[in-house]
């Protein structure tokens, strides 16, 4: 705060619950006070000329003591106050811009100076005068009228800031009000999603939306919320990914489609996972994965350019480039290199794959195959440590249900990950077209299902119909738009991407 803004209210950093109900006490008592005056306390409507911002901008370096004899109306939170006799300071907080009120009381209407009494940090006010720089410097309206726009009655932290993430997380109009940074991050959030669109929408991609609630739980390996439609007297499930609708309109004619929307995984939460997080997803016709890595790359430095304006990132105290052409390697190499084991491959026996398990701590289950197992020891061993972007390809066809089979590979799918800072960011396939390969692999999800696995998929009857009708080559991609935002945001938790993350229930 520069010299002319005024001390933190002291009444800012209540130490316990009987301070905080004090606090709340009189400022009720105030809205009565205003109510027998005849002022409005929650009034329906005010009209500024202009944002704080735009004053700034007009105004910025103007000459100390300078009058510009311009009038303007403005509006913001009240975050700051400092009363000195005749003359008071008053700061006004409006998206992350503050401007000074320069109030000596000769100045004020009567209204005005009734009305300033009754004001406290974290009240929206309104005020109207004339732009000026004060002795100091300081750019400044001086109002002749003053209006209020809402009276808070719960007080505001100390302007310094709010360090508690708990109420961070939960209290988010708050976080935004004193917390620059989330400000920063939350400003930051729509242009990576409109560099997303705007970039998908140029490459001829159709936005589309899809159903929320489905019949059938599919599209991912993952559990889903379940919930009950009264009228139909049957159980829905909140989508765990669009695919399977998105690639029956690839089916219908509609050669390049994406949505971009939410989607709901009933999995526990951590810094990298919220129950419902936002998702790119995408198909083309005609194209496979080596396509979906070009338009993959592309989207990410799209978002790069558009949101930051560079490639060149800071990401936790570490550098990390975007520039590209970003890395391609193989899973199944990426294992041999950190297991030592130059030879190793999916046909190898099952005991020794498990050996390998044990040998490198990773668990393990005695019904999983050779593709599970190398996948657990992949993930174990080498995926936190991809920290430059890197196109990890071909899975294991175990694991990668919806994915086509590699064209001279057996064991494997078309299928690649982007991971960058040890972290999946995308996930595509050449997708699988073949409805009895589909089939099959559903069918031993299905039976997957039934024998306790929550995370399996079932039979999508509707979708084998639509291959059936013929589904031509066709590239997918999924993007995890949240992960996204953290690393051009720089920030370490996903909480800290979305505005109102999933937690528990206030005790």
């Amino acid at each position: 705060m520069t010299d002319d803004h005024p001390d933190p209210d002291p009444d800012t950093a209540p130490e316990d619950a009987s301070k905080l109900a004090e606090i709340v006490a009189t400022r009720r008592a105030k809205v009565e006070r205003l109510r027998e005056a005849g002022v409005d306390p929650y009034p329906v409507r005010f009209r500024p000329t202009h944002s704080l911002a735009a004053v700034r901008a007009a105004h910025e370096g103007l000459a100390a003591g300078t009058e510009t004899g311009e009038h303007v109306t403005v509006a913001g939170r009240l975050v700051g106050r400092r009363d000195l006799g005749r003359l008071t300071f008053l700061v006004l907080l409006e998206d992350g811009v503050e401007l000074q009120l320069f109030c000596p009381v000769k100045a004020l209407d009567e209204p005005a100076r009734e009305l300033l009494e009754q004001l406290d940090v974290g009240d929206w006010l309104g005020a109207s005068g004339e732009v000026l720089a004060t002795k100091t410097g300081e750019l400044s309206v001086r109002p002749g009228q003053l209006t209020l726009l809402g009276k808070g009655l719960r007080p505001l932290p100390k302007w310094h800031g709010l360090a508690d993430t708990e109420i961070r997380f939960r209290q988010r109009e708050l976080d935004l009000t004193v917390n620059e940074d989330a400000r920063r991050v939350f400003a930051l959030r729509p242009r990576v999603v409109a560099a997303l669109r705007e970039e998908m929408t140029r490459r001829g991609f159709v936005e589309v939306e899809t159903p929320i609630l489905h019949p059938i739980p599919g599209g991912a390996a993952a559990k889903p919320f379940v919930t009950h439609h009264n009228a139909l007297d049957e159980d829905l499930y909140l989508r765990i990914a669009p695919e399977l609708y998105l690639k029956r309109l690839i089916a219908g004619g509609m050669p390049r489609v994406f949505e971009l929307g939410r989607v709901f995984r009933n999995e526990g939460v951590s810094p990298r996972h919220n129950p419902e997080f936002t998702i790119l997803e995408s198909y083309a016709a005609y194209d496979d994965y080596h396509d979906v890595m070009e338009l993959t790359e592309a989207l990410l430095q799209r978002a790069a350019v558009d949101a930051l304006g560079t490639l060149e990132l800071s990401y936790q105290g570490r550098e990390v480039s975007l520039a590209g052409p970003f890395r391609r390697v193989a899973l199944l190499d990426l294992v041999r290199e950190a297991t030592g084991e130059p030879d190793l491959a999916y046909d190898h026996h099952l005991d020794d794959l498990r050996a390998l398990c044990e040998r490198h701590d990773v668990a393990h289950s005695d019904d999983w195959g050779a593709g599970k197992l190398v996948l657990e020891l992949y993930e174990a061993l080498v995926e936190h440590t991809l920290w430059e972007p890197t196109f990890v390809l071909d899975y294991p066809v175990e694991v990668s249900p919806l994915a086509r089979r590699h064209r001279s590979e057996p064991h494997v799918t078309e299928r690649f990950e982007l991971i960058v800072t040890g972290r999946e960011f995308a996930n595509a396939f050449s997708e699988l077209t073949d409805p009895d390969d589909q089939r099959q692999r559903l069918e031993q999800q299905a039976a997957a299902r039934a024998a306790g696995d929550e995370e399996a998929m079932a039979v999508d009857e509707p979708y084998l119909r639509a291959m059936e009708l013929g589904l031509p080559p066709t590239g997918g991609l999924g993007v995890g738009v949240d992960r996204l935002v953290m690393l051009l945001a720089d920030v370490a938790n996903i909480r800290d991407a979305v505005l109102f993350p999933t937690l528990r229930p206030e005790r």
